[in-house]
């Protein structure tokens, strides 16, 4: 069955199209008996308006764009399904795009979003220059998430440091003497903070520090750590950057015959779903995705509803240890 269009709304209601056009977006003087024919004509229609097309004229969409680095990674999954729900609760839509962790495509979807395609953007995990997303922000209404900065008033984030130093403090706690880190991309602020935070727990116990870098999927964790093993290098401990990381780690340790947690250690990050389920399960951080995501929203909302917003609002969440079977000695 095809879609109502206006034109089929002007003629069952025997008005011009610019008459519909003027009841839909609220704009000009229709009469009282022929704003109710155009509404009756819709209703029998069942003709839903275009919500972009109604934006171009009151420039409000009741749309926001979100955009994320990795839809397939079940921490961005909850961030977004946080978002999405505090965003239908207040009557708002969402558009997702996935970067796929590429400066590039995320540069291009700020600038498409920022088109006046939507009222406000929430970018999550953002590794563009600040400078363009700073550009951005000054045009539309915007939320950064887990990029803690000075530069935008309005973000969502967890101490990354914090978290990381839980983690190697850990690790040390439970006997670990030698420690790697593997990272997400350098390029990722949140992975810097990660390294930062590992540097300064393993400088306090007086150890050297040993990093690879890794790209925050599955993938890099078991290559990296495939290797790692390969050259003879002795570790006893792994904190990886995030869980994805972490889960590629134990299945590259279980097929060497390195048993964890009695030969090695494994600390995670995000905690997402799955952590529970591996073998063995998972130590990690934990980073409340689903309220990040839904706060994300609610300072969003915050800024669209307020003619002069509260400036330089910052939510900050705490990371915590999570203890499971990976480093239980």
């Amino acid at each position: 069955m095809e879609l109502a269009t206006i034109r089929d709304v002007a003629k069952r209601a025997g008005v011009a199209v610019s008459t519909v056009s003027r009841v839909i977006n609220q704009s000009g003087y229709v009469g009282g008996e022929t704003q109710r024919k155009v509404l009756s004509a819709m209703r029998e229609l069942n003709f839903q308006p275009n919500r972009i097309a109604r934006g171009l004229v009151s420039r409000q969409t009741s749309t926001i764009g979100l955009l994320i680095p990795d839809v397939a990674n079940p921490f961005f999954s909850e961030l977004s399904r946080g978002v999405e729900d505090a965003a239908i609760a207040r009557g708002y839509s969402v558009l997702l795009c996935n970067s796929d962790w590429n400066p590039n495509r995320e540069n291009m979807y700020i600038n498409l979003l920022n088109g006046r395609w939507v009222d406000g953007i929430i970018v999550v995990g953002s590794r563009s220059d600040i400078s363009v997303v700073q550009q951005v922000a000054a045009e539309t209404p915007l939320v950064m998430v887990d990029r803690r900065s000075s530069d935008f008033e309005f973000a969502v984030w967890t101490d990354n440091r914090q978290g990381a130093m839980l983690a190697v403090r850990h690790l040390l706690e439970v006997g670990c003497e030698r420690i790697v880190h593997i990272a997400g991309p350098m390029d990722s602020p949140s992975a810097q903070e990660r390294r930062r935070g590992y540097e300064v727990a393993i400088q306090e116990a007086g150890m050297e520090p040993m990093f690879l870098e890794g790209d925050f999927r599955y993938a890099s964790g078991f290559e990296l750590v495939n290797a790692l093993f390969q050259r003879g290098d002795v570790v006893d401990g792994i904190f990886a950057g995030n869980d994805l990381m972490a889960i590629g780690a134990l299945q590259a340790a279980a097929n060497l015959g390195i048993r964890v947690p009695d030969n090695l250690a494994v600390v995670g990050y995000d905690n997402i779903p799955s952590t529970h389920y591996v073998s063995p399960p998972l130590t990690t951080i934990d980073q409340p995705a689903y309220d990040m995501g839904y706060s994300a929203f609610e300072l969003l909302y915050d800024r669209l509803s307020k003619d002069s917003p509260t400036e330089n609002q910052q939510m900050k969440f705490e990371p915590k240890l999570v203890l499971r079977e990976s480093t239980r000695r």
